[in-house]
């Protein structure tokens, strides 16, 4: 959410915000809201003046005798407590109309977010690694979920079966792999500094509030009740666990990750990837949360995507960099980095993992402040940040597509063939 008070002072600089972003906010709304809300305020401050002085009077004209008079003065009070009461219930009607207003205001992008009109203007900043040239090996490369289908690993008729469309049943070796993946992403990342949880995977409507998840993506959520919902990302309930809390500075950053499977409605998105596993309504990501002074922010950005890289390096997957434009950029996010994946089914890059800088959003939403008592008084709301550190689906179809060999058998990446139990090779399952 945005500092009202920035807003109030700068709309300027929202409207052109909305405007690179490729939307707009009501401005004339917001100064009607805020406009009311604080003459009501003046209103209660002048009655509250009004009624501490006739509450004077009613003392004195007891003491002169004058009961009438005091008793002119009691009623006088009395209605003026009326109006006060009135007005009281007013503001809060007016604050809670003006703090929905906000919370559908998405973040602002910072200056280092390049403006651009959809995805065809996000910028390539790096790549790494080579795409396989299949034809020059002499065989003609498989998608994964043909591949998945031929080698008994991935069962696309049962999963629907189960549960409908986008969801799907991975067994043997395709079960395994998927273990074997979280395993080696979150081994990784403890390596490197971050801290291991494990969170409840349902959640409080106010906690998905907190992240930005709620009320604008209430359609693509798995609700479990009026007020709970199954959590589309470990970041809703990783961000979340310091709700309400202040930090020290000391203590920042904070770098914290959780395997969990993910759960997405996806409303309106039938017909986009809808074929394997790059798309499902339930899976398997590996998640970094980061909560950083803002200073320190863009840094700890930085490193967040080079922490994702460094795990596709290890899995010698080709990959590229994208900066996002404006008008591509998450509700809550200032500054976004994906990074896409080389699948030859595509014959492209395709996203499989996103980093992003919120800024202050999240923490001024679930109220997540820090104190730095030799820099300034008080507490001030922290930076969040938030990205995959893998999904394990799409790891997953990367690595089966990448690694493919003409007989139809998988190789499995070196560094994963510890957690394979040693298995160089997926082959056909019986």
């Amino acid at each position: 959410m945005l500092d009202i008070k920035f807003v109030r002072e700068n709309p300027d600089a929202l409207d052109e915000a909305m405007a690179n972003r490729q939307g707009s906010w009501d401005r004339e709304k917001f100064f009607e809201l805020d406009g009311e809300r604080r003459a009501v305020i003046t209103e209660v401050e002048e009655l509250q003046a009004q009624r501490n002085a006739e509450s004077k009077k009613i003392g004195m004209l007891m003491k002169e005798g004058k009961r009438e008079e005091a008793e002119a003065a009691k009623e006088a009070v009395r209605l003026v407590n009326e109006k006060i009461e009135g007005l009281a219930a007013r503001r809060s009607e007016l604050e809670d109309a003006q703090y929905d207003f906000m919370a559908r205001i998405p973040n602002m992008p910072c200056e280092a977010t390049p403006v651009g009109v959809d995805e065809n203007e996000n910028p390539e900043v790096r790549r790494w690694g080579t795409p396989r040239d299949f034809a020059a090996e002499g065989f003609e490369a498989k998608a994964h979920w043909d591949l998945g289908t031929d080698l008994g690993i991935l069962d696309f008729e049962r999963g629907a079966k189960l549960s409908g469309g986008r969801f799907t049943v991975l067994s043997g070796d395709g079960a395994t792999l998927d273990r074997a993946l979280e395993n080696f992403f979150l081994n990784t990342h403890l390596a490197r500094g971050f801290k291991e949880f494990i969170p409840p995977v349902v959640v409080n409507r106010e906690i998905m509030f907190g992240t930005g998840q709620l009320p604008k993506f209430e359609d693509d959520a798995y609700h479990t009740g009026e007020d709970q919902f199954l959590i589309p990302t470990a970041e809703v309930a990783l961000t979340n666990l310091h709700a309400g809390e202040t930090l020290d500075a000391s203590q920042l950053p904070l770098r914290y990750t959780a395997g969990t499977p993910c759960f997405r409605e996806e409303a309106g998105s039938a017909g986009r990837d809808t074929r394997g596993i790059i798309r499902q309504h339930q899976f398997t990501k590996v998640e970094m949360v980061k909560f950083a002074r803002p200073e320190e922010s863009d840094d700890e950005l930085e490193s967040m995507v080079a922490e994702a890289e460094y795990i596709l390096q290890q899995l010698g997957l080709p990959y590229r960099v994208i900066s996002l434009c404006t008008g591509d950029l998450g509700f809550s996010a200032r500054q976004t980095y994906d990074i896409e994946v080389w699948l030859p089914s595509y014959n492209a890059y395709k996203e499989i993992s996103s980093c992003s800088n919120c800024g202050d959003f999240q923490a001024r939403r679930a109220n997540i402040k820090y104190r730095d008592p030799e820099n300034f008084k008080g507490a001030r709301f922290v930076h969040t940040l938030n990205g995959s550190g893998l999904p394990t689906g799409r790891t997953m179809a990367a690595i089966m597509e990448n690694y493919q060999n003409a007989d139809g058998t998988i190789t499995v990446p070196e560094v994963l063939r510890p957690y394979m139990g040693g298995r160089e090779h997926i082959e056909i399952q019986e």
